[in-house]
């Protein structure tokens, strides 16, 4: 089997090739990236694969079996089309099965609802591609929180609006462990399949980034408009309102699920106590 991962300069997409590298047996794995100068997964084959250059993305998918296509970062009114012109170059190049790293969210009523439906028309072109499938939904990363720990320790809390509300986080290193999964399975073939760990809340994150980090944090509940001002202040007017309509689907409760990553992989997912003991000092 050959394998590619699209936007594997990315950081989802190098832990997805990286893991495929070290599959027993040796994987052939290709990486496709909009700079393959940029790619620095060792062991992988670097490709051109720009999402809006079609004719390029069929040469690049030349003799790969398996193709993990990894959701890109355009806005939603953009990204649909360039999802399919990936998922037409694959048709035209044979490529036999299509994976898509997809994402848990509200399809209404929340600033993120328009990524999400992005996302699940890009799920419907793939069920009707013709060609075998398996989609996963992507719970929300933990890893920005411990790239915001020094900000959060200056302040003394954590501050958002998730509320009350849980949340079922993952981990980069977790979704690619069930990325490759999925590939090397016939069996879940045609399935939609949620990735994300144990659900916690804001006090129980603040409470675990305290026993990693030494900290003293709180949590403090935020307004969704508040929060989303803050953020668009900080990131944008793009990310911003993103940004904060992810925490309004944790207040939704949207996020509050077990998920099907032991379903998946075999294993459970990675515990939050392991997890965060690896920073402890």
């Amino acid at each position: 089997m050959t394998y590619a991962v699209t936007a594997v300069s990315g950081q989802l997409g190098a832990e997805i090739a990286r893991k495929l590298i070290a599959l027993p047996g040796g994987a052939r794995v290709v990486g496709l990236a909009r700079t393959p100068s940029r790619v620095a997964v060792p062991g992988i084959e670097a490709r051109p694969g720009d999402y809006d250059r079609p004719e390029q993305l069929r040469t690049a998918l030349a003799g790969v079996d398996a193709l993990v296509i990894v959701s890109g970062m355009a806005a939603p009114e953009l990204r649909i089309q360039q999802h399919r012109n990936v998922i037409n170059a694959a048709r035209a190049a044979g490529v036999k099965k299509l994976f898509y790293t997809s994402i848990i969210g509200p399809e209404e009523g929340s600033r993120f609802s328009p990524v999400v439906r992005s996302n699940r028309q890009t799920e419907a072109d793939i069920r009707a591609s013709g060609l075998d499938w398996a989609i996963g939904r992507n719970g929300i990363y933990i890893e920005p929180d411990i790239d915001f720990i020094d900000s959060y320790k200056a302040r003394g809390e954590i501050a958002n609006s998730a509320g009350q509300g849980r949340c079922g986080y993952t981990t980069r290193p977790e979704l690619a462990h069930a990325y490759a999964a999925l590939l090397t399975r016939d069996d879940v073939n045609g399935g939609v399949y949620d990735l994300n760990g144990p659900p916690m809340s804001q006090t129980e994150l603040a409470a675990h980034l305290n026993r990693a980090f030494d900290a003293d944090l709180v949590y403090r509940e935020m307004t969704p408009e508040a929060f989303v001002e803050d953020r668009s202040a900080a990131l944008g007017d793009f990310i911003g309102p993103i940004i904060g309509g992810i925490y309004e689907g944790i207040r939704q409760g949207v996020y509050d699920r077990p998920g099907d990553y032991a379903e998946v992989t075999g294993r459970p997912h990675q515990s939050w106590g392991d997890y965060f003991a690896a920073f402890r000092p």
